[in-house]
């Protein structure tokens, strides 16, 4: 079941060239002003909130937000509750955010002249600039996430490490190196190893069927090591560089003995 807060009529939402800007929350007041003040030109800021206890919809109402209820429940992650919340927006056009994510104002300038051209792509992955170990990643821009899109049609699995299903054609935004998300998230090392945990759960339930053994724990640890060290340029980041890139490899590790384990449970 889901709980609408409040809801806000918008009496001109025929427009075409609008965007909505949608925020999953659940606990998330450490980066949410900041966060939001970096969207405060869009049309409407939408947060979906899954039953916070802290200060989360102080803020968000205080910005004058619109606020609609996902219930938690057993849930580990926002993908659940992703497509309700972009089907809730009122704008044609969706930006998903997550709460520590800042929009650049160039990223900004680039979506309202994008929505202007017929012929824009329905949906746009967008790169993302994250740290390491509270150290600005220097590596290659390499995090692109599928986050801007057409509302209408639009599906998000409700598995983790997901992107959203976009009815129509879909493209990278490669031409403005400042047209970027910019992440937040500290990436320390205690944070990072729960994520571990609790995402390789989530993905486990999203590839239920695979049949990995041997050369999986194998071979996928590797390529993605090699792939974040060197072909993303990791080692730019010095030492922890190296660190991040041995945790994308036990992340990969994780998850195949994870489903491996669950298999011989049977």
């Amino acid at each position: 079941m889901q709980i609408y807060e409040k809801k806000i009529i918008f009496a001109d939402m025929n427009e075409e060239k609008k965007i909505s800007v949608v925020i999953n929350t659940y606990n998330a007041e450490r980066h949410l002003q900041p966060v939001l003040d970096a969207v405060k030109g869009f049309d409407e800021i939408l947060i979906c909130d899954m039953e916070s206890t802290d200060g989360t919809l102080d803020i968000a109402r205080r910005n004058g937000c619109r606020i609609v209820t996902f219930e938690k429940g057993n849930h580990m992650s926002a993908e659940p509750a992703r497509t309700f919340a972009i089907q809730s927006a009122s704008c044609p056009w969706v930006l998903v955010i997550d709460a520590d994510e800042l929009v650049t104002p160039a990223l900004h300038t680039y979506l309202y002249r994008l929505i202007q051209d017929p012929n824009s792509p329905q949906g746009l992955y967008i790169a993302r600039r994250n740290r390491v170990m509270n150290v600005l990643d220097k590596g290659r821009l390499r995090d692109y996430q599928l986050r801007f899109f057409i509302r209408e049609g639009t599906v998000w699995p409700p598995y983790v490490h997901t992107f959203p299903q976009v009815q129509g054609r879909v493209e990278k935004l490669k031409d403005d190196p400042e047209a970027i998300l910019v992440h937040l998230d500290e990436n320390y090392l205690r944070e990072r190893m729960e994520k571990t945990n609790r995402y390789t759960d989530g993905e486990v339930m999203k590839r239920e069927g695979k049949s990995y053994g041997l050369g999986a724990l194998l071979w996928r640890p590797m390529w993605r090591f090699f792939k974040s060290y060197f072909m993303d340029r990791g080692f730019m980041n010095g030492l922890p560089g190296f660190i991040s890139s041995v945790i994308d490899g036990f992340y990969q590790f994780l998850m195949v003995a994870k489903i491996i384990e669950k298999r011989l449970r049977k």
